[in-house]
């Protein structure tokens, strides 16, 4: 069971957990770092990002905005900045949630982008949907949601010669808890590695509302289901996700559970097939 939790840890490129509050900030600076880096290397200036009102897009947020504010005042360009935008199907049951996660990053620019009409008008000319049952049809309606918010912000990026940011991390990215060229899709991802106590664990030590930083998490893609819990979906808590990328002991179930949802993503965390 070691050897198997090691190599996919090792896939993922989990980041061993926190020895102390030292080493947190050490990764905090290293990733911001990263993510001006990825900017510089790029000749750009601007980064986009969705803010759903979770813990994951209110960290890479953060990130985000220290990564362009640490430009601004290194190079004196005013150019540099942070679009977050707030991408809603109607009105989002933690709307709230969302708000206080806009009004903690204090974002440079903010916009926002209601998907409903595109979803609508997207599942209205596939009569293909139609002859599934409502849970069935719910759930493919919910990964044209995932994908039409990432054309959002993409068109935004494109629009202002820009980068998206993902929030993909490891404790996601072993349940290949993403959709296929939607959320999954990115041009960098600042979170990668982290597991989701590690993810909380940033947040917290940058200020964030503890009813944010310990929130539920949710996808919240289906309408049959709204705020379904993560953890609902991957039949194991995140607790034990963490501990497994850790290399700390879990429950057969458990262990059961993780490696076999892994195996059967795997193909989400590749590049298409290819002769």
């Amino acid at each position: 069971m070691k050897n198997r939790q090691a190599e996919i840890a090792a896939a993922l490129g989990v980041v061993p957990p926190f020895a102390d509050s030292a080493a947190l900030v050490t990764e905090i600076e290293r990733r911001t770092a990263f993510i001006k880096q990825c900017l510089l290397n790029a000749g750009l200036k601007v980064l986009v990002l969705g803010i759903s009102g979770g813990v994951d897009s209110l960290t890479a947020g953060c990130l985000a905005q220290l990564a362009v504010e640490q430009l601004r005042s290194e190079t004196g360009d005013a150019a540099y900045r942070f679009i977050a935008v707030r991408l809603p199907h109607n009105v989002q049951h933690d709307e709230q949630d969302a708000q206080d996660s806009l009004r903690f990053i204090r974002a440079d620019v903010e916009d926002c982008v209601n998907i409903a009409a595109s979803v609508q008008g997207m599942t209205a000319a596939i009569s293909d949907l139609q002859a599934l049952s409502a849970a069935r049809r719910d759930f493919v309606v919910g990964n044209i949601k995932a994908r039409l918010r990432m054309v959002a912000q993409f068109t935004i990026a494109n629009a202002h010669n820009g980068l998206v940011i993902g929030t993909d991390h490891a404790a996601e990215a072993v349940m290949g808890f993403f959709t296929k060229f939607g959320d999954g899709a990115c041009d960098l991802a600042p979170l990668s590695g982290l597991v989701k106590g590690q993810v909380r664990a940033i947040a917290q030590h940058l200020g964030a509302p503890e009813h944010l930083v310990y929130k539920v998490p949710t996808a919240d893609l289906e309408e049959l289901r709204p705020g379904k819990p993560d953890e609902e979906a991957h039949g194991v808590s995140y607790a034990q996700i963490d501990a497994f990328l850790h290399g700390q002991t879990v429950s057969d179930a458990a262990y059961a559970i993780i490696v076999r949802t892994y195996d059967n993503s795997q193909h989400k965390r590749e590049q298409p097939l290819a002769p």
